[in-house]
């Protein structure tokens, strides 16, 4: 019988062309029954999504269609797969169905809208391009060319953006290699959040600069500390009123009785990929891992005091930013921490016979 013939094969006799022809009429009712079913259930909505994509798939497999009608049926998979987030197979399918007929505004316009959500823009456009050369005056595909310009010109700021940023963070990094700095673990990022040094145009850093109170643990912040600025002209701008601090009821915090220390000792020191890592927080590059390695740990340094160094370094007012960050035993948190302390407090005795620790110690 003409069910069982090879393939390739031609029927010999008028019943087997017969038999055929029937096999081939069932299938394509199958088929289309398959579809008309499919089309239904994407009606129905959202919980018969995969069975759509079941009828197309069968009557697809049934291969009795012309190429004009398979082509709809994949074109219709495509549209369901993109309903349910399945990009890559509705891109398949799109194509698929533009092999079979290269000219279904539909199968364009899903293959479209399937390339900008795998974010491949230049193929998106492409096919808007291909549909507006079938039918320029199709609103849809103007519409969505439109979009895929919008966010290509968006991509490449974003891109200006991460490589803007990332430069910026590399000049920052080998400009503290240059000058011997050694940057370390943040500490008490919920006073400083995301704030970072700047390297300006002349080749000096500006640094943001934590002045924490030891006494009570309360801070100033200073913005803008030029590295070339000596201590005593930020803490005379810091200290200009004569007013008392809030919590300063004994007024022991005048500018006259003020000494400023740093805390010293063994640290770990950031490597340069945490480093850049770090600078790039909070930037247009914050996710992107291009030129930044993981394998690095963090480097040591070797700063074995002996047991008379004392803890904590009191600060010369009269020197730099620069001179004080490049001392040996000097790690900076992420931006440089400063306590402040008054020979006037009863607490004075107490931190300098470092009988004090910062509560995070």
């Amino acid at each position: 019988m003409a069910l069982w013939m090879e393939k390739g094969s031609e029927p010999l006799t008028e019943n087997e062309k017969a038999d055929l022809e029937a096999i081939a009429a069932i299938k394509e009712s199958a088929a289309l029954e398959l579809k008309e079913k499919g089309n239904q259930y994407v009606k129905m909505g959202k919980k018969h999504y995969s069975d759509a994509i079941d009828c197309y798939t069968r009557a697809i497999n049934q291969k009795a269609l012309s190429d004009s009608e398979t082509s709809i049926l994949f074109s219709n998979r495509a549209h369901v797969n993109l309903l349910l987030g399945n990009f890559r197979r509705a891109l398949t399918d799109a194509n698929d169905a533009l092999k079979l007929n290269p000219s279904s505004i539909k199968a364009i316009y899903r293959a479209a809208k399937a390339s900008i959500s795998l974010n491949l823009l230049d193929e998106a456009q492409d096919y808007c391009q291909m549909g507006l050369h079938l039918d320029p005056k199709n609103e849809e595909l103007k519409k969505l060319d439109n979009q895929i310009g919008l966010k290509i010109l968006d991509n490449e700021k974003h891109e200006a953006q991460v490589s803007k940023a990332i430069a910026e963070a590399k000049e920052i990094v080998s400009a503290t290699e240059n000058r011997g700095l050694k940057i370390g673990k943040a500490m008490y990022r919920e006073l400083t959040g995301l704030k970072k040094p700047v390297l300006d145009k002349s080749n000096i850093l500006h640094w943001p600069v934590l002045l924490l109170y030891a006494e009570v643990m309360s801070s100033d912040f200073i913005e803008d500390f030029c590295e070339t600025d000596m201590f005593s002209v930020h803490l005379d701008m810091v200290f200009a009123d004569d007013q008392p601090l809030p919590w300063d009821v004994e007024n022991n915090y005048k500018r006259e009785f003020i000494e400023l220390y740093y805390e010293a000792g063994l640290g770990l020191r950031l490597s340069k990929e945490k480093l850049l890592r770090y600078l790039l927080e909070g930037t247009a590059a914050a996710s992107n891992g291009e030129g930044i390695g993981d394998d690095e740990k963090d480097a040591v340094d070797n700063l074995k005091q002996n047991q008379s160094s004392p803890k904590w370094i009191k600060v010369n007012e009269r020197r730099t930013l620069h001179d004080v960050l490049k001392e040996p035993n000097f790690i900076i948190p992420e931006i440089p921490v400063f306590y402040v302390v008054s020979k006037q407090s009863s607490f004075y005795k107490k931190f300098k016979d470092g009988k004090w620790a910062p509560p995070s110690a």
